[in-house]
């Protein structure tokens, strides 16, 4: 839509990392905007207000959370089968449909204005993977990918605290808050969205590396499923957990550092995140490093067992005593996304990559995400009416031993599969078609 032929032969052409940097920004800053529309309201505490025995707040959450998980399962047709040239226009088209809804949610008066967080979520579920579509496939695919990753720890913080600042210091009404957080972000999405829209597709070096991606149908969706299922199972069934774990400590941040004593700093949700982005990018874009497919696939498992250990392992110090609250919201938050991160932008490209098989990531990272968000629905309604009792700091302590004991059970056994599947590959990891 946007695309311009002579700035992409340039991009083609360009130092590889100035080409990175482009890509990076755009991306990066793409999926910023993005959280602007999406996130902002969950600042706010809407105190005292309640729909039944619920929470007005956790109604939001569930509403919105479900929005996004039923995005997600339409995603994995939609991302799946996109083409490039449509590709940006949707991205506006999805993001303008949220802020419409942002602005439902203002106009209509509580508590009949909650399903408008339904129809604001629905759209931006789609928009991760029509982002990353620009980046899969090529050498610098996880330095790329990373550089997107990223941008939803910091982003998310940072809607935070636009939203508390628009409320505090322009006291914005905490309904209208949401709306007039995007609407200082439309513009700069426009460009950034261009931006994103000039990048060339992959070289045939890239292909050479990395194995062409290619739109899938619903038969070769289901074959690809099928050939890999035991793993892709396991690894769905770490996701949905760290998804839950992420999704909780996303949602009600304000509660939980409020209860640390830190509710009075509208920065510390910005701050608290820029040493976990530097982290995870980090260590994400090392992979890079690694040309030999099979072995970073596997250490992708590593990298994702020692970010659970390490929440789990944060969070018991913390309990001791040995660590104070913010080192140990860093440090969960490290695990965490150390976890999380990999299966965004990664682990499925350097599966595919494996194997040889022509496919598209965008198609697995949508069978995760959808699953993973229902487990983040079933872990706010459990807290809601199977754990009432427990604060929102207890309730994240207990979910980070879980996050970590079984996670790491099944990350192992996902790459025990992955090792015996590729030395017993048929054809020399040929591609099954």
């Amino acid at each position: 839509m946007f695309t311009s032929p002579k700035i992409q032969a340039r991009l083609q052409n360009a130092h590889p990392v100035v080409f990175s940097l482009f890509v990076i920004a755009a991306a990066f800053c793409t999926y910023s905007c993005m959280y602007m529309f999406r996130k902002p309201f969950a600042v706010g505490t809407y105190e005292g207000l309640s729909l039944g025995a619920l929470e007005f707040k956790s109604i939001l959450i569930i509403s919105q959370v479900v929005g996004y998980a039923l995005s997600k399962f339409i995603g994995i047709k939609v991302i799946s089968e996109m083409t490039s040239a449509k590709r940006a226009l949707a991205i506006l088209v999805l993001i303008g449909i949220s802020w419409i809804a942002l602005l439902g949610f203002a106009l209509t008066p509580y508590p009949y204005n909650f399903p408008w967080l339904f129809f604001n979520g629905m759209p931006l579920g789609m928009v991760w993977g029509l982002v990353f579509s620009f980046l899969e496939g090529r050498k610098t695919t996880e330095v790329l990918g990373a550089g997107l990753s990223v941008s939803f720890i910091f982003a998310s913080g940072f809607a935070k605290s636009v939203g508390k600042w628009l409320m505090s210091s322009m006291e914005v009404p905490e309904f209208w808050m949401p709306f007039a957080t995007g609407a200082i972000f439309v513009v700069p999405l426009v460009f950034f969205v261009w931006m994103l829209d000039q990048i060339p597709p992959p070289s045939a070096e890239d292909v050479a590396s990395r194995t062409k991606r290619e739109p899938m149908n619903g038969a070769q969706r289901a074959k690809f499923f099928k050939t890999f299922a035991p793993g892709l199972i396991l690894l769905i069934v770490v996701y949905v957990l760290l998804t839950a774990y992420r999704d909780f400590r996303d949602n009600f941040a304000v509660e939980i550092w409020e209860s640390l004593g830190y509710g009075d700093q509208p920065d510390i949700f910005t701050t608290s995140e820029i040493p976990v982005m530097v982290g995870v990018l980090l260590m994400v874009g090392i992979m890079m490093l690694i040309k030999n497919n099979l072995r970073a696939f596997m250490l992708n498992h590593v990298l994702i067992g020692g970010g659970l250990l390490l929440a789990g392992g944060a969070t018991l110090a913390f309990e001791a005593q040995l660590i104070g609250p913010v080192v140990w919201m860093v440090l969960s938050g490290l695990g965490l996304y150390m976890g999380y991160v990999p299966f965004n932008c990664i682990m499925f490209d350097r599966l595919i990559a494996t194997f040889k098989y022509i496919s598209n990531a965008g198609f697995l990272i949508y069978v995760a995400d959808s699953f993973g968000y229902l487990g983040s629905v079933s872990v706010l309604l459990f807290k809601d009416f199977g754990a009432a009792s427990l604060s929102w700091v207890d309730f994240f302590i207990l979910g980070g031993y879980f996050l970590s004991v079984v996670g790491v059970v099944f990350i192992a056994a996902a790459g025990i599969y992955f090792w015996r599947k590729a030395k017993t590959w048929e054809g020399g990891l040929q591609n099954p078609q």
